[in-house]
């Protein structure tokens, strides 16, 4: 692949009967210089397509490279959908469709074909129901890719990296251990080296309790658990914060002293993230062989059909996809 030759990008619709359609034909409309292909139904496309009114170009995909793409144009790796979808309302028979794809793109980035996955949204119990085990894309990637993976959402202020994901509060404190921290900021270190190019990654890390335990006073997670575990890995060369209480840790006066945040919760730094940058945050998943982008948001079944979805995350998606992707190039084109 030389210089001129566009980044060949999988990008993936999500759950048929939301949003996900709409939103690729809005990123296929827009300028961005990347060969998108994607990993859809032709026909869901079209049909999506005319729902917007917008005109879509669809190619099928051969795997050549490409230098130019005209706005409007798609390469397209045709997986039918099981039933013909309805806008809103998500079908089980379309479970196998979606993982299809999903399949697809993440062997297709193992193998060379794709530089990158772009995901739209899925909606989980749709596959559930299907009678699949399926707990979201991260896990879905991570066990293809047999690898470990951290959450990241990232905005062009902010990147906010989680200890614990999908968890009701009272499973947390159990948690948060020793060998899970490690694990978790040992591939938050690497990827921010590897992928976003920082020498000497600075993590800023949460603690577990009001004012990250007070001493003690508030809890004990953080002089029994967090706070070993850093001097530890400090030991090794890593540059930590904290651990910081969650109330203070973003204001800008401490923003301007880490690169990353780790979040020993969901709800404990996302809200902080998505108030101030919902349409520019950008979900990816650290860890994998290659590089994944998502939305920050849900398939929005109340707007599917009506061709009025904000496109602006999935654009963000690309657009980060892309600078990932550039920034691999340039490493291994500084190494050759």
């Amino acid at each position: 692949m030389n210089a001129q030759t566009l980044p060949r990008l999988a990008v993936t619709a999500g759950e048929p009967a939301g949003i996900g359609p709409e939103l690729l034909i809005r990123l296929a409309a827009t300028p961005l210089a990347a060969n998108f292909v994607a990993v859809t139904d032709r026909h869901l496309l079209e049909r999506a397509a005319m729902r917007c009114g917008q005109s879509i170009q669809l190619i099928d995909d051969d795997g050549s490279e490409i230098t130019e793409r005209p706005p409007g144009q798609l390469r397209i790796r045709h997986i039918p959908l099981g039933t013909l979808e309805a806008p809103g309302v998500p079908n089980p028979a379309n479970a196998q469709h979606v993982l299809a794809t999903l399949a697809e793109a993440a062997d297709g980035c193992m193998s060379g074909r794709y530089a990158a996955i772009v995901t739209a949204p899925l909606q989980k119990s749709s596959i559930n129901e299907a009678g699949v085990r399926f707990s979201g894309h991260t896990e879905f990637f991570a066990e293809r890719a047999n690898a470990e993976v951290v959450m990241m959402l990232a905005s062009p202020e902010l990147r906010v990296t989680l200890a614990t994901t999908h968890l009701p509060l009272s499973a947390v404190p159990a948690s948060i251990t020793r060998d899970a921290l490690i694990r978790v900021l040992r591939i938050v270190h690497r990827e921010l080296r590897d992928k976003f190019g920082l020498r000497e990654p600075r993590i800023a890390v949460l603690g577990l309790n009001p004012h990250a335990g007070e001493s003690g006073h508030l809890g004990r997670e953080e002089l029994d658990t967090i706070i070993p575990t850093l001097d530890e890995l400090r030991t090794q060369g890593m540059q930590l914060l904290g651990p910081l209480p969650a109330d203070t840790a973003f204001v800008p006066s401490m923003r301007e002293r880490y690169d990353a945040v780790l979040a020993m919760y969901h709800d404990q730094a996302l809200p902080v993230l998505k108030s101030e940058a919902f349409d520019r945050t950008v979900n990816l998943t650290l860890g994998l062989p290659f590089i994944r982008t998502s939305v920050d948001h849900g398939t929005a079944l109340d707007l599917a059909g009506t061709g009025r979805g904000d496109s602006s995350s999935l654009i963000a998606a690309a657009k980060m996809a892309l600078e990932l992707v550039a920034r691999r190039r340039a490493h291994l084109q500084g190494i050759s």
